[in-house]
């Protein structure tokens, strides 16, 4: 959604933006003076002390009346447009305003609210199917929808009668391939001010970079890579074809963090290490592009969503693993602009194969450069954020 904020702005539109605290904005957001920030209040933490539903309840009220007050309290808006998920009860609300202040009503759909909800939940429980019907209802009442996959276009359309456009996600400017000096003193930033000493050893190609990022949640499971991770240990414990040590640097929060990471600091490992980070926002792209191999676990609870991480690795020329599901090819295509796996065996192959007698291995390098030149040859459209923005979604608001 920021990226939407900077584009709209681009065309001269004044921006209001709503959303929690927590990660700083980015800097074209903080110091646009077309764009004005709006904080939502965290409902409080009491998750521990009432049951599950009832907890649930007051979240909801909370973050309804809250909502209502900030929208009803700001500028009126021409339009307002809404990432979906969350459903509840942001669409409702969202809706309710753009019905009193005769404001355009738009959903871009980035996934459906109840397949991540039956993650936790189960397909049959009275939330899911609340969201369900949410998402169907007032999805036919927008006056536009956009959605991230040429497969969720079709499904909305089938299942639901709601019309959308493909709008991909496409990296911001920011997420570019970059020098070997820049590539260099970044690693050495990574080493003070991030205390990751192994990137000197990165530094001097002495070990391989892998990187993944996550948001620790049901879609991801990390298992598949800590095992492959494992396999890759025991190869090089057995002296086996020629790999370097590994760096495995995995960035962002979530809940599942504290678990996977119990599991990682049982290993005893000499040959791999799993470094966890927090980055500042200009320091994202950096990494990405210092890296040698992105490692992508999302599953996709609804099977018609792409992963943005993905988008963004492929923005700064950095060739992936990724978790196959049924809509990837819209994105990623194995062999020939990243690779593709199944599971945690096909994993450490891929892991093995890209590594072997690092960083020498011609058919490795002559594989990465194919990659790198097919990354988005997939989506016949700009491959920019902003020109693809112009070409699918400016025409929405010239009406």
């Amino acid at each position: 959604m920021q990226y939407h904020a900077i584009s709209f702005a681009k065309e001269g539109f004044i921006v209001d933006v709503i959303g929690y605290p927590g990660s700083s904005p980015m800097r074209e957001i903080s110091e646009n003076t077309r764009i004005r920030i709006y904080y939502l209040r965290p409902p409080p933490e009491m998750q521990n002390a009432l049951p599950r539903l009832l907890y649930y309840v007051i979240k909801v009220v909370w973050q309804a009346v809250d909502i209502s007050q900030l929208l009803f309290r700001k500028r009126i808006s021409g339009s307002l447009i809404i990432q979906n998920p969350p459903a509840i009860p942001t669409i409702p609300i969202c809706w309710l305003y753009c019905i009193v202040m005769n404001t355009q009503f738009i959903i871009d759909w980035h996934n459906y609210a109840h397949s991540l909800m039956a993650l936790s939940l189960g397909n049959e429980h009275i939330l899911v199917n609340l969201a369900k019907h949410i998402e169907e209802i007032f999805g036919r009442r927008a006056k536009n929808n956009f959605c991230v996959t040429k497969a969720m276009k079709e499904d909305l359309e089938k299942t639901w009668g709601i019309q959308a456009k493909v709008l991909y996600d496409r990296p911001a400017d920011e997420f570019r391939p970059i020098t070997l000096t820049e590539k260099n003193e970044f690693l050495q930033k990574l080493a003070e001010k991030y205390n990751v000493s192994e990137s000197y050893s990165v530094i001097s190609k002495k070990s391989g970079f892998i990187i993944s990022s996550t948001s620790w949640t049901e879609d991801e499971d990390f298992s598949i890579l800590i095992n492959a991770l494992q396999e890759y240990e025991n190869t090089c414990e057995n002296g086996e074809l020629n790999l370097p040590d590994l760096l495995c640097i995995i960035t962002g929060k979530g809940p599942l963090k504290d678990f996977y990471m119990a599991i990682v600091n049982l290993k005893n490992w000499k040959h791999v290490k799993i470094k966890t980070l927090w980055l500042e926002n200009e320091d994202y792209p950096k990494i990405l592009a210092s890296a040698d191999l992105g490692i992508c676990l999302h599953t996709s609870s609804s099977g018609l969503d792409l992963p943005m991480k993905v988008v963004d690795m492929f923005g700064c020329r950095l060739p992936v693993c990724a978790y196959n599901f049924d809509c990837l090819s819209e994105l990623v295509r194995h062999n020939e602009n990243s690779l593709v796996f199944a599971n945690e065996y096909e994993l450490a192959q891929q892991l093995k194969m890209w590594f072997q007698d690092f960083p020498n291995n011609e058919k490795q390098q002559q594989l990465c450069e194919k990659f790198q030149k097919n990354m988005f040859t997939s989506q016949l459209y700009p491959t920019d954020w902003h020109g693809n923005w112009k070409f699918n979604v400016l025409p929405c608001f010239q009406e």
